[in-house]
């Protein structure tokens, strides 16, 4: 039996029908009523006679009618409150109806096109009482106001639409690109140019008589190698990379890499004389580095001035530590000064000078290129060694085919006069240039700091040259410098970012640009117009990682700034692990991780107790082990140039010999600052120390940070070594893979693990201690490995990977 009635008219659906029907009609009028329309015996013909009040009368109602039946079908047909697409079926309702004309049907386009037409309304301000109109804070103020807590880098803007940002060491800088850019960024580092504001590293400026600058920098930087105070260092040509320590404290006390630079001599003067910045400073008498030994000549009379470049997570650190030494030098030097010499007064100044001096840092084969086209050097610039070396830049290949560290100073005039850049285009074929380093290519007057503070704000805004650019007679024609444009003053140093072991590693090539605070967007806009990608945190991070080098401060095991970096990690990480619900959550106890959030350096050396607790942060541990306070020794990292002969003579020694060879090794090195011996056991000093290897694995796996690294016994090695060679394609044996090793063989972790684009497998940098790596290679010697095997695993892993271990000289 159905359901419905049988009257159709009756149902809903049928009277909201007729209701529409209704609405849509138009009342007309009866004939009788328009006046005589037929004739007799029927017949129909038009009016001959109008009746002119009855004829007025006829239009007056279908007007009125036309005029109810639109009243009425807005209300009733709904046309006042639904537009067009809303009408349609569910089926046919999408949210792109709402704007495309043409995903609507063709009978209803004409009304939709009516009804998507843009409407002008009134922009819609902020409410703002009239009241506080005068405590309303400009744009400017406001931006001010959000940087309490934190610094903004003059690209601060153009980083934060784009890009992730974060808070670090004191800045907000930008993390990574907010697109997918980790793979393009990897191969404009290699095959393009990649860019990144470095802004944020510090500079601090030393000035002083030149022996006492040496002295002091030599007694607080890495003895191994050439120091800051080398030959090939003093006249200013080139850069030295090296690393801080706490004074007279080596090898223990590093603080991290920094660069130092000096400032070349003014190339016009043939006998030692003071700068021209020193001279100016103390004709002010505001210079404390004085010499008042009218009748001295010799090199303690040459007033040298130094930056030293560092990481901002340092900076206060390498600033107090060349106060102590700076001190402790002058008044070494009060002392041996002979009687009746005047040395009280001599001083030295330091100032920290990092908010004058901004970085860019580009990198790539084409960085070369994008450098010609988007600088432009002032046209009276005399020095045959500059023009022959920017002739040349067009056709560079790489940068690495410079001199390493090498320093080039020029002044360029303002880069927004010739916008838009253009690359330069290299030659195919072209023959090279030698560039030789030189003091006169490196003169720059960004060193003056009273040009800085002069060029500290553009005089012209970019408006101010859009107006004149808009008056050329040709559009697009670049503005002619004028004598009242900027010329701002440039110095461009060689970056290589390398580990220069073997001819198949990776070697990325640079510029780093230091230029004076200010101009930041000025060549920021230029830099980036040419295709250039722009790189954070992350991506400069990576180049390291690619390079196999080693990145501060996450891979400067166990310095302060890596104790502070580990620590906040660990504390986000076990965060947001607290968080995860036990049934959903890595289960770290279980794995047998004894440190799953921060690496236990000490328990690795030995020289503290493993302690005894939970990965549940929310349990108290049933016993705790009591600290040994006796003197084991401390930890310390063994790096730096001569590292690899220092261990391959430590491997060729009896190993009850070894502490003693390690501790006249680094006697030997202090004797070389005129340190005194340490006095210390030789078994701590050897205990205590930590070296930085490289990991591969054999066949496959792909290492993560805080990974594990495990020593091996020889049988276990000759079966890994056995299953990676007959299965080259599949895992190894799955009995030694499987295998859970005991807490107790853990040797090191890894500090930077991933898969590497450029090596195509897994690769990690991570840190073992001396003893262990020494072990692990007497191991290879005996079994006649190529190269030394250890075994890695995750931190949430189950499974055991084999690795082979070699040691990072850098």
């Amino acid at each position: 039996m159905s359901k419905r009635k049988e009257h159709g008219g009756e149902q809903p659906e049928n009277r909201k029908k007729q209701r529409l029907t209704d609405a849509r009609t138009i009342a007309v009028q009866s004939i009788p009523e328009a006046g005589p329309s037929t004739i007799g015996n029927g017949v129909k013909r038009l009016g001959g006679a109008i009746d002119v009040e009855k004829f007025v009368e006829a239009r007056k109602f279908e007007i009125s009618a036309m005029q109810a039946a639109q009243k009425s079908a807005r209300l009733v047909y709904g046309a006042a409150t639904q537009r067009v697409w809303q009408t349609l079926p569910r089926h046919l309702r999408r949210r792109a109806a709402s704007h495309d004309v043409r995903r609507v049907p063709l009978r209803l386009r004409d009304r939709a096109k009516q009804e998507m037409t843009a409407v002008k309304k009134k922009a819609l301000s902020r409410f703002r009482p009239k009241q506080g109109k005068a405590k309303r804070l400009s744009r400017t103020e406001t931006f001010v106001k959000r940087q309490r807590d934190k610094s903004w880098l003059e690209t601060h803007i153009w980083h934060a639409k784009r890009m992730r940002m974060q808070n670090l060491w004191g800045y907000r800088l930008a993390i990574t690109p907010t697109e997918k850019a980790f793979r393009p960024s990897h191969r404009a580092s290699v095959h393009g140019s990649i860019l990144h504001d470095a802004s944020y590293q510090s500079t601090i400026q030393l000035q002083g008589p030149e022996e006492i600058v040496r002295s002091v920098l030599d007694s607080c930087c890495d003895p191994q190698g050439p120091g800051p105070g080398a030959k090939r260092y003093l006249p200013g040509a080139r850069t030295v990379e090296t690393h801080m320590y706490e004074h007279g404290l080596y090898p223990f006390g590093l603080i991290g890499p920094v660069t130092v630079l000096w400032r070349p001599l003014p190339s016009n003067s043939t006998a030692p004389a003071q700068s021209a910045a020193q001279a100016q400073k103390d004709r002010k008498g505001k210079g404390k580095a004085k010499d008042t030994a009218s009748n001295s000549t010799d090199s303690d009379a040459v007033q040298r001035t130094v930056w030293i470049r560092c990481h901002p997570a340092i900076s206060e650190h390498v600033f107090s530590v060349l106060q102590t030494a700076a001190s402790s030098i002058l008044d070494a030097a009060r002392k041996a000064a002979p009687q009746g010499t005047q040395v009280d007064e001599i001083g030295i100044e330091l100032e920290d000078v990092s908010g004058q001096i901004n970085a860019f840092e580009i990198m790539g084969p084409k960085s070369n290129q994008v450098l010609k086209g988007a600088l432009s050097p002032v046209s009276h610039d005399s020095r045959e060694e500059f023009n022959k070396f920017w002739a040349s830049m067009t056709d560079l290949q790489t940068s690495g085919a410079i001199p390493r560290g090498m320093a080039i100073g020029f002044k360029a005039i303002d880069p927004r006069l010739k916008f838009p850049p253009k690359n330069a285009k290299p030659h195919p074929v072209s023959a090279s240039t030698r560039i030789i380093p030189s003091a006169t290519l490196a003169e720059s007057e960004l060193w003056e700091e009273s040009i800085r503070q002069t060029l500290r704000k553009p005089r012209y805004k970019k408006k101010d040259l859009d107006e004149r650019r808009s008056k050329n007679l040709v559009p697009g024609t670049p503005l002619a410098p004028l004598r009242q444009d900027a010329r701002v003053p440039l110095l461009l140093i060689q970056r290589s970012v390398e580990r220069g072991t073997t001819a198949n590693d990776l070697a990325l090539h640079g510029w780093t640009v230091l230029f004076p605070a200010g101009w930041a967007m000025p060549f920021f806009s230029s830099l980036t117009f040419t295709g250039t990608r722009v790189a954070g945190q992350r991506e400069r991070q990576t180049q390291a990682f690619e390079a196999g080098t080693a990145y501060f401060p996450r891979d400067y095991p166990p310095c302060p700034s890596y104790d502070a970096y580990i620590t906040e990690q660990a504390t986000e990480e076990q965060a947001r692990w607290t968080r995860t619900p036990p049934a959903k959550r890595v289960n770290y106890e279980k794995l047998g991780t004894r440190s799953p959030w921060t690496p236990d350096w000490g328990v690795v050396l030995g020289i503290e107790k493993p302690p005894v607790t939970t990965a549940d942060p929310t349990l108290v541990p049933t016993q705790r082990e009591v600290e040994d306070t006796t003197a084991q020794g401390q930890p310390w990292l063994l790096r730096g140039s001569d590292v690899h002969s220092l261990v391959g003579r430590l491997m060729a020694a009896d190993a009850n010999t070894r502490p003693q060879l390690l501790l006249n090794e680094v006697n030997a090195l202090r004797g070389k600052r005129t340190f005194a011996p340490l006095k210390v056991e030789p078994e701590a000093i050897l205990k205590g120390a930590l070296v930085r290897v490289i990991i591969t694995p054999c066949t496959r796996g792909s290492p993560q940070d805080l990974a594990l690294i495990y020593i091996i016994d020889d049988a276990e090695a000759q079966g890994w070594k056995h299953g990676s060679r007959v299965v080259e394609d599949d895992a190894p044996d799955q009995e030694f893979a499987d295998a859970k090793p005991p807490v107790t063989s853990i040797i090191g972790y890894v500090t930077t693990g991933n898969f590497s684009l450029s090596h195509g497998t897994g690769f990690a940098l991570g840190a073992i201690s001396l003893q262990h790596f020494l072990a692990v290679g007497e191991q290879a010697r005996r079994l006649a490995f190529n190269k030394a095997m250890v075994k890695v695993r995750d931190r949430d892993g189950h499974k055991c990977r084999a690795a082979y271990v070699e040691l990072l000289e850098v």
